[in-house]
Formats: structure tokens, sequence, C-alpha cells
């Protein structure tokens, strides 16, 4: 190392280098003060010619503007920007010929500093190498009638080409530093207002042509291409560096920029502007990867407004094509392209998970409409997502006019029925098996962003489904369905439901069903066909149960919500057809009734069937009522085995006698209203209403008290066996009375009639009428009315049947008639 130092340290202390080191500095203190000599004469060539530099600025200027230029003060910067000339303008003022009706100065600055090239200005020709405006207001106005107070610049002369050396002030460099920046545009209602930080450029001429690379820092106070609507990137910062260019020949600006920051994020730009007489048009192409919500809060109030309402988690590549006329009034054409790919996106609706799609956002869905939010439309293309874990499949949704927005488009499903017990939160149903396929071609409406009246035409397949429906605690087990949305009905076929051992073929129809099901589900009717070969009624009686609890209605109904709400107010028409029906001991076949069931009533009519070697036709009502059903019936009983009838009803709660005790042919008439217990069981003391009826071929069969009575009254004759050529009656029913009037009784041991009260529980009070002659022979008679003429013949009885604690008491007498 100091073998290398040595002869360095040896040459810088030679006589030969400080020689030479002597010179330079001469020379250097020479350029120093040559460079002194000249600013100062630059300077005092200034104060010399100050007045005529100044009146040559004005002229220069005022050569290129219709208006007025002011300057407050100026002065000549010292040293800066050498060898240029630099002259400091104060509180420049430029305003056009009409400022006075529209009160808009073009530019109001502080300082602007011109840098103007010396050789030039010796030859007295002004060349403005650079412009540094500092702290300045520049307020571009357009007025309604298409007046511009920019047009203050006078159009350039064309060159004589045979005068090629004629000047024209040109630019090199631009500089602005706080500087204001406003483009009010009253006639297309657009309004770009800026606050520049910074803005730097360096203009590189080939010709009339230029291109630049501007560094810009700005604040967007206002970006309105629709003052209506609001500004873009309202309160963003812009930072980057632009490339701008322009052909003199298409008077053409193009301007293109990577990574430009707006906010946080960075954006990839391509833009032109026209600028020939008449031609406003331009363009501009946004590319960038954002979150959506720092996308939606660049867009203008109109969009963002909606967008917020949606969110997207994971980030998403996004395309922005604008277009339009700055000379036309409204909205430019706007078109959003985004692609979404495993992302999660939050609706008002819900949230989708695995969401992927292409969308498409255009404000010019129909070309000769116009740009506005009713032209405008959404459409996503190859939408998949989970709602709720339900896979769903779009090829295409498209959603049009976004004043009142309409969404079709085509989706299909394929998945697990279970997942539906995620999708409600009504918990009023719960799927515990079952598949569904679905492929339906869908329209609805959107209010205030929420899926409305959703309308379907196609089908879904459903297979296997076991559930529970709550509200009614119904079981159900496989359960096949097919359901056909159809413009005008809903068919529902090939239903076959199990529950427990009833097994049903079902088949229905809804018409008019996409406008009621929303509309007036009240007014809906379900139309069914219902075949089953074998089933027990009471364990459908919980059908028409009331729900468990009465749940307020949700703000905002839900799909799940609706769906309940029009079962439980439709109207349901079955056409039912049964084999055979168990009603406790009742057996009937060949069972067909016209069924209606409205606000969980269940309605009865034209109702037949067969039963205990008869038949019977009747119309019924039945209602909850708490834990019980109401009833109210009428029917009409033709020829069915007494005893077996009886038997059927448990006797109908009549203790006095039991089903052993009788036989024969019932036929009967019977308007009556009751209860049936939870248990599908007739609560006997409930029942109300009429009952006539007759028995032919009847018998009784040691029924207690005759047998009493025979014991001493009859000892001859066989009580025990009582056969009947007349049992007629008629029951006026009163819950736990029964009032027995017209009791007729003519058989073959004696002719009996009763009148009175019979009651299920206490206070019994029967009289009854007995001839004690031997009426054995009266069957023999050929008329009634030979029958009735030998009647009452011979000594009559009078016994009152009372009850005496709980049992029956007969005693002589005649039924007081008061009581």
């Amino acid at each position: 190392m100091k073998a290398i130092l040595q002869p360095l340290k040896n040459f810088l202390q030679s006589v030969r280098f400080k020689k030479y080191a002597k010179r330079f500095g001469f020379f250097v203190l020479g350029l120093i003060v040559l460079l002194l000599l000249a600013c100062g004469g630059l300077s005092i060539y200034f104060n010399q010619n100050k007045t005529e530099i100044i009146a040559k600025v004005n002229t220069k200027i005022n050569e290129n503007i219709n208006g007025k230029f002011h300057i407050g003060d100026f002065h000549y910067k010292f040293l800066t920007g050498f060898p240029n000339f630099t002259l400091a303008l104060r509180d420049v003022e430029i305003k056009d010929n009409q400022w006075q009706t529209h009160k808009h100065t073009l530019l109001n600055a502080k300082e602007i500093e011109v840098r103007l090239n010396v050789w030039s200005l010796l030859q007295h020709d002004i060349k403005i190498h650079k412009i540094l405006i500092n702290d300045a207001n520049i307020y571009v106005y357009k007025a309604e009638n298409g007046y511009s107070n920019a047009n203050i610049f006078k159009p350039k002369k064309k060159k004589d080409p045979k005068n090629k050396s004629e000047t024209e002030t040109t630019v090199d460099q631009i500089e602005l530093s706080d500087v204001h920046f406003i483009l009010d545009n009253r006639l297309g209602h657009k309004l770009f207002d800026f606050d520049v930080a910074d803005l730097t450029s360096k203009v590189e001429y080939d010709g009339d042509n230029w291109q630049t690379d501007v560094f810009l820092d700005t604040q967007i106070a206002s970006l309105a291409f629709n003052t209506v609507h609001g500004s873009f990137a309202k309160q963003k910062q812009l930072k980057g560096t632009f490339a701008v260019s322009y052909d003199s020949e298409k008077q053409k600006i193009d301007v293109v920029t990577k990574g430009l920051k707006i906010g946080t994020d960075a954006f990839d730009i391509t833009a032109y502007f026209n600028l020939a007489k008449g031609n406003a048009l331009f363009g501009i192409n946004i590319g960038t990867t954002i979150l959506w919500q720092n996308a939606s809060n660049l867009l203008s109030a109109n969009i963002s407004s909606k967008l917020n309402r949606f969110n997207l988690k994971k980030e998403i590549d996004v395309n922005c094509d604008i277009k339009g006329d700055f000379n036309a009034e409204g909205d430019p054409r706007i078109v959003v392209q985004a692609v979404i790919k495993n992302n999660e996106l939050s609706i008002p609706d819900g949230l989708l998970t695995d969401c992927s799609f292409k969308g498409i956002f255009t404000n010019n869905f129909k070309p000769k409409e116009g740009f506005n939010d009713a032209n405008s439309a959404i459409i996503l293309n190859h939408f998949v997502c989970n709602y709720k874990s339900i896979p769903l499949k779009i090829p295409q949704l498209s959603i049009n006019n976004l004043e009142k927005p309409l969404a079709t488009g085509y989706v299909s499903s394929d998945f697990d029925v279970t997942k539906l017990n995620e999708a409600s939160n009504d918990k009023w149903i719960q799927f515990t098996e079952g598949h569904a396929t679905a492929n339906l071609k869908f329209q609805f409406d959107i209010v205030d962003l929420f899926i409305t009246k959703p309308r379907f035409i196609g089908g879904v397949n459903v297979q296997n489904v076991s559930f529970h429906f709550i509200p009614k605690n119904i079981h159900a087990e496989k359960i096949n369905v097919q359901l056909d949305f159809t413009e005008k009905a809903l068919l529902i076929k090939k239903i076959t439901y199990k529950h427990n051992k009833n097994a049903f073929t079902i088949e229905g129809k809804i018409d008019n069903f996409l406008n009621l099901y929303y509309d007036a589900p009240e007014k809906m009717v379900v139309n069914w066909d219902i075949y089953c070969p074998n089933i027990d009624l009471k364990q459908f009686l919980g059908v028409l149960a009331n729900s468990q609890k009465n749940k307020e209605a949700p703000k905002k109904a839900t799909m799940s919500h609706q769906l309940r709400n029009a079962i439980e107010k439709c109207i349901v028409d079955i056409n039912f057809k049964a084999d055979k029906i168990n009603y406790n001991k009742l057996t009937a076949t060949n069972t067909k009734a016209e069924i209606q069931m409205i606000d969980s009533k269940l309605i009865i009519k034209n109702g037949s069937l067969q039963t205990s070697g008869g038949s019977i036709t009747f119309s019924t009502i039945v209602a909850p009522n708490g834990n019980n059903f109401n009833f109210s019936s009428n029917a009409q009983v033709n020829r069915v085995d007494i005893a077996s009838f009886l038997r059927s009803f448990n006797n109908f709660g009549i203790k006095s006698f039991s089903s052993n005790n009788i036989k024969g042919k019932l036929s009967s008439t019977a308007n009556v209203t009751g209860l049936i217990n939870s248990k599908g069981e007739l609560i006997t003391n409930s029942m109300h209403g009429k009952l006539v009826f007759n028995v032919n071929q009847g018998a009784l069969l040691n029924f207690e008290p005759i047998v009493k009575i025979g014991k001493f009254a009859f000892p001859f004759r066989d009580v025990k066996n009582i056969t009947f050529s007349d049992l007629s009656g008629n029951l006026n029913m009163r819950g736990e009375q029964v009032d027995v009037n017209n009791l007729t009784i003519s058989s073959s041991v004696l002719n009996f009639d009763v009148n009175g009260i019979y009651s299920f529980g206490r206070g019994t009070n029967l009289a009854l009428t007995i001839p004690l002659r031997n009426s054995k022979n009266d069957a023999k008679l050929a008329s009634k009315a030979e029958r009735d003429a030998v009647r009452d013949r011979g000594i009559v009885l009078h016994l009152i049947a009372l009850d005496d604690e709980g049992k029956m008491k007969i005693k002589w007498g005649k039924k007081d008639k008061e009581k």
C-alpha cells in the first residue's frame, strides 16, 4: 500500500503540480467572475430595458388572448435558471372578455416564473424556456350556451411555408406548485376540481407534435362526469407519472400511465382527449387489482351507494372503460369488467361463498336508449357459488334497469336437502334426508337491493325426503316430489308420501301461482288429487293443529318466511279417495270426499263411505280449538249395523247400555257439533245438535233396566231378548244432556214411549209410558194404523228413570213437565 501512496504523495508536492493547480484555480475564479459579470450585465440590461421587456411580454401574451392580462409586480431573479433569464411575475391575473357576466377568473397566481432564452432575448425575441406557476387558481369555465373562458386564447396562424423563419412562442417546461385547478363544464354538467401539490412537465417538440412525461401529485376534490350523480375518486390523492403526447394532425392528446396511485391502490390508465373544434370526445381505460370497497369508493355516489351494499372479501381484477363527450350532457359510457375467483360475496340477502364469475357493468345496455340508470345493467357470466351451503350454478344473470332493477337468468342446483336446514332462520321445518335437483329460469325484482318476488319457470325434482314440520308436529318420510313451474300454473306431480303406516299418491295444480304466491296467498287455491290405499284418520288430525308458537313476522320477509306464510294462508282443495279408512274402531271402505283446507280448517263436502254393512254420506267442518278440534257435521246414515256402529264410536259415551245390548240396522240424519280431543276421540258431553233415527230389524238384549222391571212386571215374557217392529226417536243434544223427544219402541215384549232428559253425567230424568198388554203379536198386524190403534189398550204404567248418585233408579210416577 505504501508503495502506491508514496509516489502519489510525491506528485502532489511537486512544483509541476502546484504550477498547474494554480493556473486551474485562476481559471475557475475567472469563470465565476465572468458569471457574476454576466448576471450583473443581465440585471443591468433588465433594469435598463425593464419597460421594454415587460411591454414585449405583455404584447406577446396579449397577441394570443381575447381578454385582459394583468401583472401586479415583477422582478428579475439573480442567478436563478442561469444561463436563462428568469423573470418573476407577481399577482398575475387573466380574465376573458365576458368576465363581468360569469365572474370566473381563468388564472389568478401569486407568482409565475418565466425563464427566457437569453440569446433569443438579446435578438429582441421572446422564447420561453420554462414556466413555473406557484400558489395559483385556474378556473376553466364553460357556460350552458357553450361559451368558455378558455377561448381567451386566439387560434394560431398557420405557418407560411414560404417563410419558414417565422418564429412562434413555445414552452419547453412547465411546473405547477400549490395550484387549485377547476374545470366547470355547465353545458355537459361536468366538474373537475384538483388541488395540485406538484406538477412537472418537460416537453419535447417534433414540429407541431410534442410529448412529455408529466409527474402529478394532486388531491381530487371532484371528478364528476355528471354533477347530478357526483364525483369519481372524491377526496382521493392521485400521484404518478403520465406519458402524454399530442398529435397536431389529429388534434388529439394521448395519455398512458403505469402504477398510478389513487388513494392506496395502483392503476394502469390509458386515455385520449380530442381537442379539435366540435370534437370533445374522450376515452379513459383503467385497469387494477383492488378490493371491492376500495373500488366502490372511487366511483360516483349514484353507483357507490348501490355497490357499498355488497362486498367481496378478496381482491378482484377490474377494468373500467369510460368514453364520452365533454360537450354532451349526462354520463359518459361506462363499462366495468371484473373477474372474481374463489371469493366471498356479501349481498343484502346473505352470504355467497366459494364464489366465481365474470361480471360486467354497463350504463348503455340498449345502445339507443342513453347512458343512465334506467338503461344500466349488471351481467354475471358463469356464476357459481354456495348460498348457505346450497350449490348454485347460473350460466348468465342479467340485472337490468338500476332504477327499478329486474334480474333474469337460469339457475341449476344439485344438493342434499338437509342443507336447507342451514338456509332457514325460522327453523319451522327440519329435513333429515333427501336429495333435490333444480333447473329453473328465474326472474325477480330487486327492491332496495333485496331480492323480491322471485318467479321461476322450470322443474324441481326431490327424492326420498324426510322432514319434521315443526309448527304442526308432522313427521313425513320418504317423499318424492316433482314440481313443474309454468307461466300459468305450478304443476305438482308424482308425490309419494308415507306417514307412519300410511301411504299416499298425490298430484296437484296451483293456477296463477306466480302472482298469488306473493301478492295474495290467501286467494291461492291448491288443487290436490289424493289416493290412499289405507289410512288411519286419527294420525292426521295433527295436520290441523295450531303452530306451537306464533312468531312475529320478520321485518324483512325472507324466502323461508314467504313459503311458510303461503302454506298457512293458501286454500287447499282435495279430491280424496281411499280404499280403507280406520278411525278408532270404525273401518270404512270406498271412501270419497271433496276436502278444503282454509286457515287451518278442514271442510269436507260430498263425503261418502261404506261401513258396518251400510253407507254414510256426510259434510263436516273441523277446526283447531287449542289442543282439541271443533267439528260440525251433517250426516245421513243408511242401514248400518247399529252394534258395530256404536262400538266404532265407543257407544257415544252412553254407559247405561253397551253395543252388546242392541242389534239392528240403523238409519239416521244428524246435524251436530262437538269436540274431538288431540287423540282423535269424541268428547261425548260436548255434542250439540239434532239426531233423528230409526232401527229396522232391531233387538234389545239383556238391557238391565228392562230386565229389572220384567222380573216382577212381566214374569212370563222374554225381556232378555226383545225384538222391535219400530225403534225411532228424535234427540236434541245439549252437551252433557240429551233431550229425548218421542222415543218410540214397539217390541215383542211391550210397547213404550220415552220422553225427558238423558244425561251422560248426572241429571237423567226420563218418563216411560208402558202399556202392560202383551204386544208379542202386534208385529203381525198389517198396517201401522192397526198397530197404533191397539198400542195403548189395557193397563198403562207410568215410570220415571232417575239418576241416583250416578246409577239409574226406576220409580212409579209421571215426570213433572215443568221440571
